[in-house]
């Protein structure tokens, strides 16, 4: 049996007038005429089958199909209002859904930061917090599984995305605590030739690969990878084993093991960059609100 549609406004009528069960001040409350409220009476009862109300001289009440409508349109009035507030609140970015990636390590440096002052601003804000590398961060940002991405040595470039370098910092050595080097305040990278490396796989994070062998090169040599790690907390467990040396970001430092010693590096102009990416074509309000959050962040900004 096809269900008949009930307009809204006829509703609201119906609503304000079982509350006031009084035409003239039914009529007053909705801002019209008394006919025009007769009118939409009339036309709900149509609608139904059968009416609504029981009309006497000065006097208006439910009758047993009103009384069975009444809960139903009054839920139907609330679950609008309530829609239209959630959808103004998406709209504007004070409520919604942001899925950020990030690199394991940005949790030791911007990451905490950044979302503390994200949600103190945005509390309606749900968060979706996914760990990942730099290189499936950029594929999911293109596939539209996440909204931002906070990752390390960024491309250039890259056709839709957007970026914003949100720090720079500069690297060091990770060395065994018993290793020679480990006895000097600073490192030169030339000194590392003769260690094996341990180094996370270029296919998770090409970029930051390239600038991690390009400062060996720059010296001189190329690293001898003995084992790749996806984390940096792995790298250093396995550098701790006496495995390798590794150069990594300098807040790696903030994973603390015995037997891992960290080192300033020469030269110390060498720095990787900490960028926030996104798809330049995303309407989400959010992410522009956390774009003005790192902008706001950053060391220039006003």
């Amino acid at each position: 049996m096809e269900r008949p549609e009930l307009p809204l406004p006829q509703l609201h009528a119906f609503v304000v007038l079982a509350e006031e069960l009084h035409f003239g001040h039914a009529a007053a409350r909705l801002g019209i005429a008394q006919p025009p409220l007769s009118q939409q009476i009339r036309r709900l009862e149509e609608k139904v089958g059968h009416p609504l109300f029981t009309r006497e001289p000065g006097r208006v009440s439910l009758t047993p199909a009103g009384r069975e409508l009444l809960p139903a349109a009054r839920q139907a009035l609330t679950g609008l209002a309530d829609g239209l507030a959630a959808a103004r609140a998406v709209g504007s970015g004070r409520a919604g859904r942001l899925r950020i990636g990030f690199s394991a390590s940005l949790a030791l440096t911007v990451l905490p930061g950044l979302l503390r002052t994200f949600r103190q601003r945005h509390p309606g804000a749900h968060l979706d917090i996914l760990e990942m590398t730099t290189a499936p961060q950029l594929a999911a940002l293109h596939d539209r599984t996440i909204d931002i991405g906070l990752l390390r040595e960024p491309p250039d470039a890259e056709t839709g995305l957007g970026f914003l370098t949100a720090l720079t910092e500069p690297f060091v050595a990770v060395l065994p605590a018993a290793h020679p080097l480990a006895a000097q305040r600073t490192v030169q990278v030339a000194q590392l030739a003769g260690s094996p490396f341990v180094l996370l796989p270029r296919a998770a994070g090409p970029h930051l690969y390239d600038r991690i062998t390009g400062l060996c090169t720059a010296a001189g040599f190329t690293p001898r990878v003995a084992q790749h790690a996806v984390e940096w907390q792995t790298v250093c467990a396995l550098v701790e084993t006496g495995l390798g040396v590794s150069l990594a970001p300098a807040s790696i430092r903030r994973i603390r093991l015995k037997g891992v010693a960290f080192r300033g590096i020469t030269p110390a102009t060498a720095r990787t960059r900490v960028a926030v990416a996104w798809r330049e074509d995303d309407p989400n309000p959010l992410v522009a609100h956390l774009l003005t959050t790192v902008r706001e962040g950053l060391p220039d900004h006003p």
